[in-house]
């Protein structure tokens, strides 16, 4: 048997773990060590010694510990012998079993003098009972066996498994745990998590924060994070977190599942299959390429530069670069500099000291101030005049500013993502942006491709918008129509994503009805794909040349659907024609809708 180690505990009065220490060191096989403690411990009760004295046992040189003094060390059982101790009773690092003897106190106040020495008497002979069949009828072994059950079962779990109580501290953390993060057990058990990995593997999804004099709401939550080892090797977990509660339901910490994701990722990666990353929506090859871009440099502290046309989601990239880097834990902070005035935009950037200006009634941070540590997004960079380029250089060489109006300069840490929809090295041919400054902020350039080279995640990005509204407005069945949405697929969008999202929201503020239509539409994107006209007789014009013929007809559109079995798709390459212009024509005359219902 490997050495096993007891911890008795109880509280104010130590006596009764002193006492049952004692006992037990007698009574102990060989091969198991006792240790006992009381949560606010006194000295070695003289009661205690005289009793066990009497029965052989000398416990006069017994040293009074602290619980706080056992609270990195692993045992194998913990045995709480009074209430107060079982309802304080920490978790130790391993989760021992934890067992409860409810034993009276010996030297409660109300005794007499004789009377508390018969209690003392009759306590140590209880306490010698409960030992001696601990160690003597198999209960040791049981709960022994039990735990060892638990770490296999926890050794052979390929996911991550790790506990902490309500101070976060570390007391479980499996074999998978230490495969998935490159730490030991023996570097983080007993420790706070929040110390152990930065950037946090909780997020926002931190069990503990309601902890704080708030615990009713706490439930199963699950989520997806990112985790980069000493070696900055990235890996991408899917995360559970379970709220641990006791037999009468009051919460002791939470376990935390991390399940490795890194090669789904991968694949999904190498089948295109990913659909989002990061709140960003698309699946096409171009948006796998910025996907590992994003990876890619997310890792370092390099400046990156997101160039693009409006709308394609340069905001969304720059957040998801942060989100994927070891600042994620700080703050993101946007500013646009194309949409303040120069003098509202330095005090923006640096902050102002009161009476700076006029209207500046208190000091205030800036945006690089309150950035410290995070990331600041410098959206339409190119706006910047030659003097702010010129103290924004400054800052990305030296790290340091002063707010309008101070002389005392401030220090920050801040990793700069830039986003601008033009040229900038054009700019800079122009002597319009300051080429030192343009390496500076391009150290990583990384380009967004416009929606319409990427006409297939029209559809995935139609519908993430709708499922927004569905949510929000509570029409659950509200869908594009096979028509609508070929018209969006027909479009070039020069507003790109944004303009897509703009049209959804449009059309389905305009529908009333359960299937958003061409009609519902915006105009501007109606209005590329005209309605087909109606059927007209063929008429000759005054010199006796036929007239322009209307592209379809309602009677070989009749024909052909009937023959294509209601194909709209079919009859449309039959016909010659675009599917759209089909599903219009289609749309103005409800008799042909019959035939494709």
């Amino acid at each position: 048997m490997k050495e096993v180690q007891l911890l008795f505990l109880c509280t104010q009065n130590a006596a009764r773990s002193q006492m049952a220490e004692g006992l037990a060191r007698t009574l102990a096989p060989q091969g198991v060590t006792v240790f006992s403690a009381g949560t606010t411990p006194t000295s070695v009760h003289p009661l205690a010694v005289r009793t066990l004295a009497e029965m052989g046992i000398d416990i006069s040189r017994h040293c009074s510990k602290s619980v706080n003094d056992f609270m990195g060390q692993r045992f194998d059982l913990v045995i709480t012998l009074c209430d107060h101790a079982r309802q304080s009773c920490p978790i130790f690092p391993g989760a021992p079993n934890a067992i409860h003897w409810n034993l009276e106190d010996p030297a409660r106040p109300e005794l007499m003098e004789a009377e508390r020495v018969t209690a003392f008497r009759q306590c140590a002979k209880h306490i010698k009972q409960l030992v001696d069949d601990l160690f003597h009828r198999g209960y040791l072994d049981a709960f022994l066996k039990e735990q060892r059950n638990l770490d296999a079962v926890l050794s052979a779990l390929p996911q991550g498994i790790l506990c902490h109580d309500l101070n976060r501290r570390i007391f479980i953390f499996s074999k998978g745990a230490e495969n998935l993060t490159g730490l030991s057990a023996a570097e983080v058990m007993g420790r706070d998590c929040h110390d152990i990995f930065r950037p946090l593997l909780c997020g926002d999804h931190c069990l503990c924060r309601p902890f704080q004099g708030k615990t009713s709401d706490l439930s199963e939550r699950s989520y997806q994070t990112v985790y980069r080892n000493q070696s900055g090797v990235r890996k991408s977990f899917d995360v559970t977190v379970v709220p641990l509660k006791d037999e009468i339901g009051t919460p002791t910490g939470a376990m935390v599942s991390l399940m490795d994701r890194t090669r789904v990722e991968s694949l999904e990666r190498e089948l295109e299959q990913a659909a989002s990353f990061c709140g960003i929506v698309g699946q096409d090859h171009g948006m796998q390429v910025v996907y590992d871009l994003i990876r890619d440099v997310a890792g370092s502290d390099a400046s990156v530069v997101i160039t693009g046309e409006s709308g394609t989601g340069k905001e969304l990239v720059a957040n998801a670069i942060h989100q994927e880097s070891l600042r994620r834990d700080r703050l993101f902070v946007p500013v646009n500099c194309g949409a303040l005035p120069e003098g509202t935009l330095e005090s923006e950037l640096f902050g102002h000291v009161k009476g700076a200006f006029t209207g500046a009634i208190r000091d205030k941070k800036g945006r690089f101030e309150l950035a410290d540590k995070g990331t600041l997004f410098l959206d339409e960079v190119s706006e910047l005049k030659p003097a702010l380029q010129v103290k924004l250089l400054r800052v990305l060489q030296e790290g340091t500013f002063e707010p309008v109006g101070s002389e005392h300069t401030i220090k920050v840490d801040v990793r700069i993502i830039s986003a601008t929809n033009k040229n900038l090295n054009d700019l800079v041919q122009k002597g319009l942006f300051r080429e030192d400054l343009y390496y500076r902020l391009a150290v990583f350039p990384l380009e967004l491709p416009p929606l319409r080279v990427r006409k297939n995640d029209i559809p995935l990005l139609a519908g993430h918008f709708l499922d927004h509204i569905r949510e929000k407005s509570g029409r659950l069945g509200l869908r594009l129509s096979h028509e609508a949405l070929e018209v969006l697929m027909s479009f070039d969008w020069p507003g790109n994503v944004r303009q897509l999202q703009n049209a959804i929201q449009y059309a389905s503020i305009k529908c009333r009805a359960v299937d958003i239509e061409i009609q519902h539409l915006p105009p501007e994107i109606a209005a590329a794909f005209p309605l087909a006209p109606s059927p007209i007789p063929e008429k000759r014009d005054g010199r006796g040349k036929p007239g322009r013929k209307p592209k379809l007809d309602f009677a070989s559109v009749e024909n052909v659907l009937i023959k294509s079995g209601g194909n709209k798709s079919k009859a449309a390459r039959l016909l010659q024609v675009g599917r759209a212009t089909l599903y219009q024509f289609i749309h103005r005359n409800s008799a042909l809708k019959r035939l494709t219902e």
